[in-house]
């Protein structure tokens, strides 16, 4: 493995950067100001694409910024696992630019400017959390994740919003703290602060303190939104269904579970982890979080806040695979990122679609609304059918890989917790879609009709990649996590 001097990974994150200067400067003109949304997230994507043969070739793309200290730096490095988050960030930026657009204008929305400024800036940080080469340049770009997605999530400006962001931003500030604390510990006791395949804190401090370390660092990675430290997901739920679609799918929520996989594989190692039982504990979290929020998905009747509880559930499967420590365990947790994400942002682009044209938040109003809006079902359909596990949808895929993990970790045990998952999948999708489809419509169906073009493109291209990748996993995610895991298991 080689690793090449690149500038691509900083245009990765000035182009975003750049785009939200652009955006405040063209603040009243709403076509321009648009415009550079969607190049932005173009070129960005292009930007990022570029660096998967030289990836998937072996090799490395690094570029050094600063040195703060000796072995404390603000670096970029680009690796296989890095690419797969940065991908699907960048991929999803593309499609959720486009349905911003036909949302907002839907819904006549105020402060656009603010809107896709701080989205701008929130792209830029999740770029450069999945291009950080240690836990200082993650840090930085990890707290203006925080920082830029606030004002989204209290866009309404109403009181439901206010109290959703306060929660928000006591939640991930509390824990950005954590994470500082952790970053500090391992730095004073390492010496540096790098992503090392098989992990740098191995000989250095006590069993006790490297355990507790490893706690202090998943309160750190409460963007993962485990229980009990998730309820800010749900709550955030009052933003606009596009910002709903940010933090599940392109870029918060992800960060969360990104980070911990970096914790486990390159900064305690997978053999360190295992010595200390820290996968056993990791292990107890997920499947706590996997089951009980399945279950509170089936209380609510709100479909956003369904949603909000499936993707805290999703999110622990790819907690639950790292926790396994075995190389098909640790592949499905990779690949579960951008899965989820085109299955999870899928689904909220439906929902958003149902609240601008037919004006129904909750799944008891959607008494026959496939009639009405068929496409838009259709495509809330094959993002069920891939959140459940079924074929030919890619959550198939991911679950597959996650099932082969426990049965070579010899944990039957977290097998009855897939298993137990997947019906509880089936039990909170099987009403809203039986209700949609199967129901008869309410007077007040008559005169519905699709979303605008500019909503139902995205939601539809992202239903079709679901199943893309279903049908050919390793194009491009499948070949980069495999990598990943024998790069981390020694292979190369």
């Amino acid at each position: 493995m080689a690793a090449i001097q690149s500038y691509a990974p900083v245009l990765a994150l000035a182009i975003p950067f750049a785009a939200s200067l652009l955006i405040l400067a063209f603040r009243n003109h709403e076509f321009i100001r648009e415009s550079w949304t969607v190049i932005a997230s173009v070129v960005n994507f292009a930007v990022v694409l570029s660096l998967l043969p030289l990836i998937l070739a072996g090799n490395t793309a690094e570029y050094a910024i600063m040195q703060l200290l000796p072995g404390l730096e603000v670096a970029l490095r680009v690796d296989a696992f890095g690419l797969i988050f940065a991908l699907t960030s960048s991929s999803l930026w593309v499609a959720n630019s486009f349905y911003s657009i036909g949302y907002m204008r839907a819904l006549k929305e105020h402060g656009l400017t603010r809107y896709f400024f701080c989205f701008a800036v929130a792209i830029a940080s999740a770029m450069g959390i999945a291009f950080s080469a240690n836990l200082w340049t993650m840090f930085i770009f990890y707290e203006i994740l925080t920082l830029s997605t606030y004002p989204l999530v209290v866009h309404n400006e109403n009181e439901a919003a206010r109290q959703a962001g306060r929660k928000y931003i006591a939640y991930l500030l509390t824990a950005g703290i954590f994470f500082l604390f952790s970053l500090i510990v391992t730095y004073a006791l390492t010496g540096t602060t790098a992503f090392e395949p098989g992990g740098i804190l191995a000989g250095h401090g006590t069993a006790l303190m490297q355990q507790i370390l490893f706690v202090t660092f998943l309160v750190g990675f409460a963007k993962a939104a485990w229980m009990p430290l998730h309820s800010w997901l749900p709550s955030a739920m009052v933003a606009p269904t596009p910002v709903s679609a940010l933090l599940h799918a392109v870029a918060v929520v992800k960060a969360g579970a990104f980070g911990i996989i970096r914790i486990v594989c390159f900064i305690f190692g997978i053999d360190l982890m295992a010595n200390l039982g820290l996968g056993v504990l990791l292990a107890v979290i997920a499947s706590i979080t996997i089951i009980v929020a399945s279950m509170f998905a089936l209380a609510q009747d709100n479909l956003k806040r369904r949603l909000a509880y499936s993707t805290i559930g999703q999110l622990s499967y790819i907690l639950l695979g790292v926790a396994l420590l075995t190389p098909l365990g640790i592949t499905g947790a990779m690949i579960h990122i951008p899965f989820h994400a085109f299955m999870k942002i899928t689904l909220f682009f439906c929902a958003g679609a149902i609240i601008v044209a037919a004006g129904i938040e909750n799944i008891s109003d959607m008494k026959g609304l496939a009639r009405s809006m068929p496409v838009t079902m259709t495509a809330f359909a094959i993002g069920a059918i891939a959140v459940i596990g079924l074929p030919p949808a890619c959550g198939l895929i991911s679950k597959w890989y996650l099932v082969l993990g426990t049965v070579q970790a010899h944990e039957i045990a977290l097998l009855l917790v897939l298993i137990g998952s997947t019906v509880l999948n089936v039990a909170y999708f099987f009403p809203i879609l039986y209700t949609a489809f199967f129901e008869e419509p309410e007077g007040g169906a008559k005169g519905i009709r699709e979303a605008p073009m500019m909503m139902l493109a995205p939601l539809v291209a992202t239903a079709l990649i679901s199943i893309a990748l279903g049908l050919y996993p390793d194009l491009p995610f499948l070949r980069l996590a495999e990598m990943a895991v024998q790069n981390l298991m020694g292979v190369v």
